[in-house]
């Protein structure tokens, strides 16, 4: 055992040519550190709501300022991240490369313009709610948790809806709350509209 621990001693500590191997793991170690907290603070910025409003200031997120989860009686209020992006650090890194395309077409101008936003808006909107309805609607349960819901305190139709359809797994949040946050696009030929 001690042989062991002299040979892996002398190769950390030896130098191989102008550093040593445990200066260079060292350094490699502390780097690591380095880079994962930049990365990570960078990621961190990218979910937050001034990072959003930079582009969106003028179309979105107008939009949502008339909305219950932007203003309501208890105070609590979800940002765009909230909603856009899923909380889990796999599934957010996914999130994060697809929206690599959303900044492209901002970046290229695509969606430069109010009106360019607009010819745009069905085929955004159509591309989130089937990323929503992908996923479950993850985002919509970092907060709405099904298990929790008072039926008792709800409407009949969503009391029926959410105990039956939601229940089941046959239908999940995105399909009946489309618009719940941004205006919708012409709706002609989306099921219940």
């Amino acid at each position: 055992m001690w042989n062991w621990i002299k040979k892996w001693w002398k190769l950390v500590s030896s130098p191989p040519k102008h550093f040593s191997l445990g200066f260079l793991t060292l350094g490699g170690f502390i780097a690591g550190i380095i880079f994962w907290g930049a990365f990570n603070t960078g990621m961190e910025f990218t979910n937050s709501e001034p990072f959003c409003v930079s582009c969106h200031r003028d179309n979105v997120y107008q939009e949502i300022q008339g909305t219950i989860h932007f203003t309501n009686r208890t105070g609590v209020r979800a940002i765009c991240s909230d909603c856009h992006v899923p909380h889990d650090w796999t599934d957010k890194m996914a999130r994060k490369m697809q929206a690599s395309k959303e900044v492209y077409a901002w970046i290229t101008g695509a969606i430069s313009t109010m009106d360019k936003f607009n010819d745009r808006r069905r085929h955004m909107a159509d591309r989130e709610w089937a990323r929503m309805k992908k996923n479950d609607s993850l985002e919509c349960r970092n907060c709405h948790e099904f298990v929790y819901m008072d039926f008792t305190r709800q409407s009949q139709r969503a009391s029926n809806q959410h105990s039956t359809a939601l229940a089941d797994g046959s239908k999940t949040c995105i399909d009946c709350h489309k618009g719940i946050a941004h205006k919708l696009p012409d709706m002609h030929g989306v099921e219940g509209f």
